[in-house]
């Protein structure tokens, strides 16, 4: 399986401006820019992308996991909170912290724990990162 994104830069870096497009349309030409990735510019920027994929990508991991113990979620809400900051190196993504909540009516919070912490070490966006990763994952009935 391939899977493909082009982006488009025009100018220099502080006051140039780029899009972003996917192969499957989802974004199209969305606008990216300095202002977007370092300040509060209206449009979407790498690291956004980054967050939204590891949260799409783990939520999933979980699913399987907890079908593996037989469990159905009714839902699964996972926010990836990236933290990127100027290093010796420059910028650099130095940790995402993963908040989730899991409906799971008359779930049992060991086999949910463990499931988590595998999803978290299993989904392919956590493996593809080489950073610091967090998670606080919580269980409602």
């Amino acid at each position: 399986m391939k899977r493909s994104a082009s982006a488009v830069w025009e100018g220099n870096l502080k006051d140039g401006q780029g899009t972003i497009s996917t192969e499957s349309g989802v974004l199209s030409q969305t606008s990216y820019s300095f202002s977007t990735r370092f300040e509060n510019g209206r449009g979407t920027n790498p690291e956004e992308l980054v967050a939204a994929a590891h949260a799409g990508c783990f939520s999933m991991a979980l699913s399987a996991e907890l079908g593996k113990a037989s469990i159905t979620p009714k839902s699964i809400h996972t926010t990836a909170n990236l933290t990127m900051e100027r290093l010796e190196a420059g910028w650099t993504v130095t940790a995402i912290h993963l908040d989730v909540n899991a409906r799971i009516p008359g779930g049992d919070k060991e086999r949910f724990e463990a499931a988590a912490n595998a999803a978290k070490a299993g989904c392919p966006i956590s493996r593809l990162l080489n950073t610091k990763i967090t998670m606080e994952a919580r269980l409602s009935a």
